[in-house]
């Protein structure tokens, strides 16, 4: 389920076309994210900083369910994959954002299975087509946004919650820095 670790790029190319530059943006907040998740256990993992409630747990298991919502749901009109097929947005409106309960082989192995589909899915799109081509989704007042928008808008999702990421590993053992070392390579993507 897992890609060739080398055939994921690890920052966006110096020169390249959009696609390969939004493709590589993403790639690279995902990475970074890893960096700031990897080998924690359950305490690790449902570490807090300060008032905030978010936790690494509740960040991997959000931006799995961000990366399903984006890539497969909005991008090619698939179902929800589980678990949110189940989840009942109106009484479990946060559901994601909870890994009580949640093993920390459960959250990565969410987290890993969501990004291996989301990206076998945007090969598929990309394939297709360039990032102007337009997605399945249609808003209430029917319009589709493109691939475009869809990676621009994930780049961001993974963006401020890298920042999290970084506050909370900090305050766990210490870990900072801006990008992991460049023999870093995730073991759960």
């Amino acid at each position: 389920m897992t890609q060739d670790v080398e055939a994921v790029p690890f920052e966006p190319p110096v020169a390249g076309d959009e696609s390969d530059t939004l493709v590589g943006s993403l790639e690279r907040q995902r990475r970074t994210f890893a960096w700031k998740c990897e080998g924690l256990d359950a305490v690790g993992l449902s570490a807090r900083v300060a008032s905030s409630a978010l936790t690494l747990g509740g960040l991997l298991k959000h931006l799995a369910h961000v990366e399903d919502e984006y890539l497969s749901v909005r991008l090619l009109g698939k179902k929800p994959a589980p678990p949110w097929d189940a989840v009942d947005r109106d009484t479990e409106p946060d559901q994601e954002w909870s890994s009580a309960g949640d093993t920390p082989e459960q959250l990565y192995a969410l987290w890993a299975r969501t990004v291996a589909r989301s990206r076998a899915n945007l090969r598929e799109a990309l394939a297709g087509g360039d990032a102007g081509r337009l997605a399945a989704y249609t808003t209430r007042d029917g319009r589709s946004p493109s691939v475009r928008r869809l990676l621009v808008d994930l780049i961001e999702e993974y963006a401020r919650h890298v920042g999290h990421a970084d506050l909370i590993r900090e305050s766990i053992d210490g870990r900072v820095g801006e990008d992991p070392p460049e023999d870093f390579r995730p073991r759960t993507i």
